[in-house]
């Protein structure tokens, strides 16, 4: 079992494995878009810009201490922002829909994909020495504190009675990351295809609401719904240090989770966009991320212990999106649409 201690509101904790505590909730459900808390913090004289950041659910408390950070470098000084944070697919497809963006970040990279297909986003997103990936996680098991189910593999979660919490695939980006792990999981990284479907048939009999994102479903089980969720280590880390009463384990055999990042080419500010991009990967924001339970993807960033799953996998190692979109998640065909409508779950949006 997995736990942080020694966190105490609002202070660094050098037992906390050098994750900080906060409080933050993201308090109004679905779509949001919020402006600057601090805008113009640390400005000195020159034109303001303000750029217009879209990004999936999760890491809202994270760039918010990032940008905060960023407006005191000579290079965000003059900078503003606007944030909208909901679903990965929902804020995705609003980006191809005309909702203004400088700089987006999803849960899945299918959900830049749309983007560089809609001319929104350069085909050459991904060529840099991260791949375009900002930060990684793993996909874990969450449950109530002490665990007084016993939850901690896999199997676990399709016995009979177990509540599970998981997001709808056809709208967050976590739920595809969190089915896709159980799947790697239980058909031996894809090579038994069978097997990984009728686990997932199993497990999503078990949840009993599937919310549109990932911070909804931590929501629910907080609120006291299920008996464990499936999500980010990220999230799971959050929850702890929100005083929230979770545990969680990290499964022998789990998926790397990978969040893409990119700037869009018509921004009216692509100079200040590229500038806010590049300080993404420093090692002072990357080590804000680490703080909020993110791994990060740059080498310095100090004071952390994150575990390694020795079975851990890839995306890459199932297919790569296209394949595991095109076949599991396609809205009419796929074959987790199939599962999810005998359940009566929605999977158009």
């Amino acid at each position: 079992m997995v736990g942080i201690s020694g966190i105490e509101d609002g202070h660094d904790s050098t037992q906390a494995r050098g994750h900080r505590s906060r409080r933050h909730g993201d308090d109004h459900p679905g779509h949001r878009l919020r402006g600057d808390d601090n805008a113009g913090g640390g400005n000195g004289g020159g034109d303001k810009v303000q750029l217009a950041l879209v990004a999936y659910s999760t890491p809202q408390a994270a760039f918010e201490d990032v940008i905060k950070a960023f407006q005191k470098t000579p290079e965000g000084k003059n900078i503003t922002f606007t944030q909208s944070y909901g679903a990965s697919g929902d804020q995705s497809r609003a980006v191809a829909n005309g909702l203004k963006a400088d700089i987006v970040e999803f849960s899945l990279e299918t959900d830049i994909t749309r983007l560089v297909k809609a001319g929104i986003v350069a085909p050459d997103w991904n060529s840099g020495p991260s791949k375009g990936i900002l930060t990684k996680s793993v996909v874990v098991i969450g449950t109530r504190k002490g665990n007084p189910k016993g939850i901690k593999t896999w199997d676990d979660l399709v016995k009979p009675g177990v509540e599970v919490i998981t997001p709808n695939p056809f709208t967050s980006g976590g739920a595809r990351w969190n089915l896709l792990a159980g799947y790697g999981a239980k058909s031996n990284k894809g090579a038994d295809q069978a097997a990984g479907l009728a686990y997932l048939d199993a497990l999503l009999k078990n949840v009993p609401v599937q919310d549109d994102s990932g911070r909804k479903s931590l929501q629910t089980f907080t609120g006291g719904k299920g008996d464990a969720i499936i999500t980010y280590e990220n999230e799971a880390i959050f929850a702890q240090q929100n005083n929230q009463e979770i545990d969680y384990t990290v499964p022998d055999s789990t998926l790397q989770i990978e969040n893409p990042v990119a700037v869009t080419k018509n921004s009216a500010h692509p100079k200040e966009a590229a500038a806010f991009l590049t300080y993404l990967y420093s090692n002072e924001a990357q080590t804000i991320f680490a703080k909020n339970g993110y791994r990060p993807v740059v080498d310095g960033v100090t004071g952390f212990d994150w575990p390694t799953p020795p079975q851990l996998f890839t995306i890459q190692d199932l297919g790569g999106w296209d394949k595991l979109t095109a076949d599991f998640f396609d809205s009419t065909t796929g074959k987790v649409a199939e599962i999810e409508r005998k359940l009566g779950v929605a999977t158009e949006k």
